[in-house]
């Protein structure tokens, strides 16, 4: 599961946040794998990358939602300590929102594995 602050929901839901970046011990998600975002639905990982916050640009700026690097780079800092990027690594992670159809069938997947478990 990936999680948002609320301004940013919309424009992932309309296609227009389609990355984001994480300051993590290790790498927690692998292209190919779908994630859940609240508010959102189900997602498709595209690419997950290390890399350096120096090396952002603006063109890694505007899918996170921002018209700079230097405002995504001032963002991570807001959220992450000094101590935190200092000591883990920084992930590139670009993905896409599923289709309403897959939405659905996920969904309804999730439900009959709940209630199989609530019977076993």
């Amino acid at each position: 599961m990936l999680l948002f602050k609320k301004k940013f929901l919309a424009d992932i839901r309309e296609g227009r946040k389609t990355q984001t970046i994480r300051v993590w011990k290790f790498r927690h998600m692998r292209a190919g794998q779908r994630s859940y975002i609240p508010g959102v639905g189900y997602i498709q990982v595209d690419e997950v990358d290390a890399i350096s916050l120096d090396d952002l640009s603006d063109d890694d700026a505007v899918p996170d939602g921002f018209a700079t690097a230097e405002e995504l780079r001032a963002e991570i800092r807001r959220i992450y300590s000094a101590e935190q990027l200092s000591e883990r690594k920084v992930f590139r992670i670009r993905f896409h929102v599923l289709p309403a159809e897959e939405q659905t069938r996920l969904r309804e997947e999730r439900r009959r594995r709940r209630k199989a478990q609530s019977k076993g």
